[in-house]
């Protein structure tokens, strides 16, 4: 009987029914991530899983697509999809890079939340599918809402991986050892002997996690940029003018700058430790801000409606 209404869901609303089941494969994935955080050691388990998940939301993404003729990122629910599988693809290609237990561990819990969100939450009306407005309807929606969405998850991954850093070996020294792209030398006291200098360098959890949280939010940020140019264009193309103050354009700005600041402190001025840890973690919610605060307490430009009745343009 519960299969049959399972299938018959699937035939009639496979978007949404998609949509519900990544959320239960989240919901099981979150106390596996965690207890293989509690047992230090990477859990095949959550990796499959994951993956699972990433290849189910590109599959519903894929069916809004075909069901609604259109690039499917035009509405919040949409864009929440969207972003949890830019989430989910991060988390794999750093856990691809240093294997933790800690990366799903922190990267799990939001990506629940963003589906419980856009499955329980958004009203009915607003996870349906429908025409768009005329703004939209540019070739600049895939470019620039899509670019925009990745520079968000790129930015959260970063933000949440800093985060970690704050708590993972606080009481031993932070130091940069090695450049963003993990190339490069790495600072050299006057102290070292030579055959010290030849030996392998070995790097603890806090600077591992601290480098791909700098290289994460240095493509976040390079993604950003490309949002921020090609939704001026867009906006020109749309309403006449390249920029217009508008609450998401101004708190994208903040966002560009906040990041900016970051990159600046860490690469001019040297900043080490758990300074640009803690700055990069208030990063998280500059973005989540730009991303819904601004919808749901202001209308403007990119908002059509208000609160729960909102279509989003990220």
């Amino acid at each position: 009987m519960i299969s049959e209404v399972a299938i018959k869901n699937l035939l009639y609303d496979p978007v949404n029914t998609i949509g519900i089941l990544i959320f239960f494969l989240l919901l099981i994935n979150l106390p596996i991530s965690l207890i293989a955080l509690f047992n230090k050691k990477s859990s095949s388990y959550v990796k499959f899983i994951t993956i699972t998940i990433n290849i189910f939301i590109a599959l519903q993404l894929t069916l809004r697509w075909i069901v609604s003729g259109h690039f499917p990122i035009s509405n919040l629910y949409e864009s929440l999809y969207f972003l949890v599988w830019g989430i989910s693809l991060g988390q794999l290609l750093v856990e691809k890079e240093f294997q933790t237990p800690i990366i799903p561990a922190i990267a799990i819990p939001i990506e629940l939340l963003t589906v419980a969100f856009a499955c329980f939450v958004l009203p009915e009306d607003l996870r349906l599918s429908s025409n768009l407005v005329p703004a939209l309807r540019s070739s600049w929606l895939i470019m620039h809402v899509s670019v925009v969405m990745l520079s968000y998850a790129a930015l959260i991954i970063g933000s949440l991986l800093s985060a970690s850093v704050l708590f993972i070996d606080n009481r031993q020294p932070l130091q940069i050892r090695s450049s963003s792209t993990g190339i490069g030398g790495f600072k050299i006291s006057n102290t070292l002997t030579i055959n010290s200098i030849m030996e392998p360098i070995k790097f603890s959890h806090s600077e591992e996690l601290d480098t791909l949280s700098y290289r994460s939010i240095l493509v976040g940020f390079v993604l950003l940029t490309l949002g921020l140019i090609t939704g001026a264009i867009w906006a020109n193309e749309a309403w006449g003018t390249w920029w217009s103050w508008d609450p998401k354009e101004t708190w994208a700005f903040i966002s560009w700058l906040f990041y900016a600041a970051y990159l600046h402190m860490r690469i001019s001025k040297g900043w080490q430790g758990r300074r640009p840890a803690l700055l990069a973690t208030t990063g998280f919610f500059v973005i989540l801000i730009c991303y819904l605060g601004v919808n749901f307490l202001g209308i403007g430009l990119h908002s059509y409606g208000w609160i729960f009745g909102i279509l989003n343009l990220v």
